[in-house]
């Protein structure tokens, strides 16, 4: 299957998902948005051990949002952003989709709601509307007759 330029291929998004999936994963992401990092400087905040966060490292890297050089004995990360704007554009595709579906029924729902007001009798009109929309019995105007006593 041949992918376009302007689209990522399936395999690609569904990691970039699967890693942003994690808050661990995410909160690695944030920390290198500032600067480069060493791998010791990006688990000191987590509690876990340097293995399991290692294999943190390993999704985002496999997903392509981060890159690791060696410097002598320091591993240092660095944020890889193109992952991410693709993921941002294919999203962008859905958040026009659904802005548009929203507005037409926000446009339908004022419509309607404008619609049964102007139906209404005038001194329907004046009188102020319950927000739940049911309606409730009125009060006995009396009480009704005295109950039986007990005997002591």
């Amino acid at each position: 299957m041949v992918q376009s330029a302007t689209r990522p291929d399936s395999d690609a998004l569904d990691a970039v998902f699967a890693a942003l999936s994690d808050s661990t994963r995410r909160a690695v992401l944030e920390a290198l948005g500032e600067r480069s990092l060493s791998v010791t400087e990006l688990a000191e905040p987590h509690d876990m051990s340097l293995t399991g966060f290692m294999k943190h490292l390993r999704v985002l890297e496999d997903a392509g949002l981060i890159s690791r050089t060696k410097e002598g004995r320091i591993v240092r990360c660095e944020l890889s952003p193109r992952p991410m704007q693709e993921a941002a554009v294919w999203l962008s595709r859905y958040e026009k989709f659904w802005t548009g579906r929203l507005d037409a029924l926000a446009r339908f729902l004022y419509h309607q709601e404008e619609t049964e007001w102007r139906t209404l009798p005038p001194a329907a009109q004046s009188a102020p509307r319950s927000p739940s929309g049911g309606t409730s019995g009125s009060r006995p105007t009396r009480s009704g007759a005295r109950g039986p006593t007990r005997k002591r």
